[in-house]
């Protein structure tokens, strides 16, 4: 029989595993270097707002970094939509590194516009950090998913912990350069955000993203015609793009924009339950964190204060990361919903401890621990169920729903935060903080179908 020649020969399947272990190793690296930009940001950023404009609007400031993550999340997931995690990822990085510029010459000409200018868009280094636990599951297999995506946050631990500890460094090298005090930090962030996007820029190839949906693209021609179909109806129809029934079945268009990635998550229960536990816990740790520096600054000098919030927001974040390996493993074994409801009781816990710790330093730091490993839970628990729960399509979109949701959420209460520490006080505003974590123990309690996504473990 006669060989055709001419005729196409099937491309080669990419070998995904040697694809997924090397984006896990790179996005390792990347997390490390843009942890120690963000946290030394966190770091100072709450006391240079203080001295510049006032105790009431260092809230303000820490919001408008927090503000920058949520919207930026848009344009980022629009970009990754379209071409890739790899641009997206740089573009998140590159606007951070502009903000801490900004910053810097905030300080200088003590301009509080200036000022949170640069804090809006300092927050593009948090919002690259985030996107990158979601780029780590693209191309990961089903029963390692949570694992995988608490590898990249764990990763984060090393350069984060340390991070607050040389923010001091830091200021000293900087303030022989001619910068104010607190300045310095920031410069030293922008320049690691710079790095952070080159070695993505260069290395982050292939993209794991578009990787993952030529695979999905080849396995399933014909699915994938009849759900981009179905979805493109919908919205005329008045219907959700993805049926509550059905979801894993539904693939939204690709590209879709927030309004397409609303209507999947409105008729997905274990979409809303991640968003939800992604969202709550980070507004309750932002609450507690982004005051317990000022809580500091009341009871210590000048001169030990910097000192002292390195060491107990190293701690904290110690609580974030270092053991998000361990929560990954539970996330995977126990269940979604499991390890979202421990991650609850962490963070009741954290404000119990924290609220009633007066000026006692020890245990203050033990509260901001249990607040780092309620965030755990929440964050890992919760974007491991909300990237399995949704359509790969629409995958990119509801994401960035969920980024900005959560910012925005961390913004409110950043920025209540400065409001309540003035007024009432630090203990008012720990329990204000446990009080807004109750209705999503209410969520995770409710039933859902057997065999939903955040019943596997």
């Amino acid at each position: 029989m006669a060989t055709d020649l001419t005729a196409p020969r099937p491309a080669a399947r990419p070998d995904v595993t040697s694809i997924q272990r090397r984006t896990l190793r790179l996005l390792f690296t990347t997390q490390i270097i843009g942890g120690i930009g963000v946290t030394i940001g966190i770091a100072v950023g709450a006391l240079l707002a203080a001295r510049i404009a006032g105790t009431a609007v260092a809230g303000v400031a820490q919001s408008a970094g927090v503000v920058g993550a949520a919207l930026l999340a848009v344009p980022v997931t629009r970009v990754m939509a379209r071409h890739g995690r790899r641009p997206g990822l740089v573009l998140a990085y590159t606007v951070g590194a502009v903000g801490g510029v900004l910053v810097v010459l905030a300080a200088v000409t003590r301009s509080v516009p200036l000022l949170f200018l640069g804090m809006l868009l300092f927050g593009g280094g948090t919002a690259a950090n985030l996107q990158a636990r979601y780029t780590a599951v693209d191309l990961a297999e089903p029963a390692r998913r949570g694992r995988q995506l608490s590898l990249i946050v764990w990763a984060t631990t090393i350069g984060a912990v340390a991070a607050p500890n040389f923010a001091a460094l830091a200021d000293r090298v900087t303030t022989g350069w001619g910068l104010p005090p607190l300045a310095g930090p920031f410069a030293f962030s922008a320049a690691a955000f710079v790095l952070a996007a080159v070695v993505l820029l260069g290395l982050l190839r292939p993209d794991p993203l578009l990787t993952a949906r030529r695979l999905a693209a080849a396995e399933e021609p014909a699915a994938d015609a009849t759900a981009t179909a179905v979805a493109a109806e919908a919205p005329a129809a008045g219907g959700d793009a993805t049926p509550a029934a059905a979801p894993v079945k539904v693939r939204a268009p690709r590209g879709a924009g927030m309004r397409a990635a609303w209507s999947v998550v409105r008729g997905q229960p274990a979409a809303r339950l991640g968003i939800a536990a992604v969202a709550v816990g980070h507004l309750v740790m932002v609450a507690v964190m982004a005051m317990t520096p000022v809580r500091l600054g009341e009871s210590h000098a000048d001169a030990d204060v910097l000192r002292l919030v390195g060491i107990v927001l190293s701690l904290h974040i110690a609580g974030m990361y270092a053991f998000s390996p361990v929560v990954g493993w539970l996330t995977d074994r126990l269940g979604r919903r499991a390890v979202i409801l421990g991650g609850v009781g962490l963070l009741l816990a954290a404000c119990a401890v924290a609220g009633t710790a007066g000026h006692h330093t020890p245990r203050l730091s033990v509260g901001l621990v249990l607040l780092g490993l309620g965030w755990s839970g929440t964050m890992v628990a919760g974007s491991t169920l909300l990237s399995e729960s949704v359509p790969a399509g629409v995958r990119p979109s509801v994401q960035g729903l969920s980024d900005l949701i959560m910012g925005l959420a961390g913004a409110g209460a950043a920025v209540a935060s400065g409001f309540v520490m003035q007024f009432a006080g630090y203990p008012v505003l720990t329990l204000l903080a446990a009080v807004a974590a109750v209705p999503l123990v209410a969520l995770a309690l409710r039933p859902v179908p057997t065999g939903a996504p955040d019943e596997e473990g």
